[in-house]
């Protein structure tokens, strides 16, 4: 089966040029059709550069932008023709089957909940991110999509990557960890304890706290945290990724024994690089919302385009919406989760 992906070109911090070069790849590489959503003109010219028919591509004309800097909810509501708010609109009209923008993450989020909507029983949105780790990969979810929740969000959080976890990256009972600041139960602020308290009340996989240390150590499948909490970490890891890669380089190279020792270990290093490379997983999830939307990495390449195109294809494949679905309606239902919902007054 062949899907339509809508493809915001106006977003991101080298738009359009590496959004288009992103959806070239895509085309390449999948045989989906994408629907390129942006400034006309740009997209044309970008068409033209590659000396490519405009025949070949589906254009929907997007003529405002959110600015990466917008205030996320005034943009939506004020910026009717952005290319967000016409991705989201095409979503929702089912015109499209996914949509994929890197552009200003709050107004993606913003207008996935406003326009398109929340799944039957979903709280809250959560952006779930695949991340490497010592045994393989996991999910971390929320990475900044709310910064204010209530444990039953976190709670929900929790249910949607397990399925999606189980059915996308093919983890067997996956295990849930809860990011907290010690592994005892009694450690966090209250509504991280009764999140703890909801997980312990459920026949989920859930493993407990999780400490910072232990994000990239393999120790559970899903993470799970507050968008601002997850948000932090994420960079903090970039950045530390970033200049600990710069650190060794600088060391390596400050003499010719260390400059001989670069040349063996260079494929090696390269390994490492792609393995932490933000491209190579493509974009993150916008987890409970009623369609397919994926959020790129606003500084994303050609190469991270075409991989979020590709996360967008395997959610839409493995058919992830409407199992989570069944998984946050059986929660709902649950007596003991209803009981601890009632006892924590959430």
């Amino acid at each position: 089966m062949k899907y339509k992906i809508g493809l915001d070109i106006s977003g991101g911090d080298f738009a359009p040029e590496q959004i288009f070069n992103g959806a070239l790849l895509a085309r390449k590489e999948f045989a989906d059709e994408l629907v390129l959503i942006g400034v006309q003109e740009e997209i044309e010219g970008q068409i033209r550069k590659h000396n490519l028919d405009i025949k070949d591509f589906t254009i929907v004309h997007a003529p405002e932008k959110v600015g990466m800097g917008e205030p996320p909810a005034t943009s939506v509501r004020k910026k009717k023709n952005s290319s967000i708010a016409i991705g989201m609109n095409l979503l929702r009209e089912k015109k499209i089957d996914a949509f994929v923008s890197c552009g200003n993450t709050g107004a993606a989020v913003c207008g996935a909940t406003l326009q398109v909507g929340l799944m039957e029983g979903v709280e809250r949105p959560g952006i779930a991110l695949v991340i490497p780790t010592k045994k393989g990969i996991s999910l971390i979810v929320d990475v900044g999509a709310n910064i204010d929740p209530k444990p039953i969000h976190l709670f929900q959080y929790g249910i949607m990557a397990s399925v999606y976890s189980q059915m996308v990256l093919g983890k067997e009972n996956p295990s849930i960890g809860l990011l907290n600041i010690g592994e005892e139960e009694c450690k966090g602020p209250d509504y991280v304890r009764a999140v703890h308290k909801l997980f312990s009340a459920t026949g989920v996989n859930f493993t407990g706290n999780l400490e910072a240390k232990d994000i990239f150590s393999g120790k559970c499948d899903c993470i799970v945290c507050d968008g601002f909490v997850g948000n932090v970490a994420l960079k903090v890891s970039e950045g530390v990724a970033e200049t600990m890669g710069k650190f060794l380089l600088d060391e390596i190279k400050r003499d010719f024994i260390g400059k001989i020792g670069l040349l063996l270990i260079l494929k090696s290093l390269k390994r490492v690089k792609r393995l932490m490379d933000y491209s190579e997983y493509g974009g993150a999830l916008l987890l409970g919302v009623d369609g397919i939307v994926i959020i790129g990495h606003g500084r994303s390449n050609a190469m991270a385009v075409k991989n979020a195109v590709k996360v967008a294809i395997q959610e839409l494949k493995h058919n992830v919406n409407s199992e989570i679905k069944n998984s946050i309606d059986k929660t709902s239902n649950d007596p003991k989760v209803k009981q601890m919902l009632g006892e924590l007054a959430l």
